[in-house]
C-alpha cells in the first residue's frame, strides 16, 4: 500500500509518522501532526502538518489545511497554505483559496477560488503555524 517508489508514500522520520483517517472515519475537531497526514475519511477542522497532507479520492475536508507538501484527490472546502508544492489530481477539487510555493493541477481536477504563489508563501504558513500552536 506504501512503498517506497510510491508517489503518496509518507516519510516516517524521527518528527513522527504518519497519521492516516481512514475511510468511513469522522473527525470533528483540528489535527496537529509532526509528520504526514493521509485523509481517506472526512475531517470537518484544520489539518496542520509539519510535512505533507494527502487527501485520498474518498477523502474530505471541511476546514484548512497547512503543511510542507498537499496531494488532494478528494475534496477540500478550505484555504490550502503549502511551503512548496500542492498537486491537484484525479478528480479532486479545491473550493478555497491557495497559497503554494508550487501548484500542479490535472486537467480532471477542479479548482475554485484564487491562487497565490510564491516565496512569500512560507512566511504566511509559518506566520499562520505560531497563531494555531498559540
Amino acid at each position: 500500500m506504501f512503498n517506497s517508489k510510491s508517489k503518496n508514500s509518507f516519510n516516517e522520520s524521527s518528527a513522527g509518522a504518519a497519521t492516516i483517517i481512514g475511510a468511513g472515519t469522522v473527525i470533528s475537531g483540528n489535527i496537529e501532526s509532526n509528520g504526514d497526514v493521509r485523509v481517506d475519511g472526512k475531517i470537518i477542522g484544520n489539518i496542520s502538518a509539519k510535512a505533507k497532507v494527502l487527501v485520498g479520492p474518498e477523502g474530505v475536508v471541511e476546514g484548512d489545511i497547512f503543511g510542507q507538501h498537499a496531494d488532494v484527490l478528494g475534496k477540500v472546502n478550505g484555504i490550502i497554505k503549502v511551503n512548496d508544492l500542492l498537486h491537484l489530481r484525479g478528480k479532486g477539487i479545491i473550493d478555497g483559496d491557495i497559497y503554494a510555493g508550487q501548484l500542479q493541477i490535472e486537467p480532471s481536477a477542479t479548482f475554485n477560488g484564487q491562487c497565490h504563489m510564491g516565496a512569500n508563501i512560507v512566511e504566511l504558513h509559518s506566520e499562520r503555524a505560531n497563531v494555531v500552536n498559540q
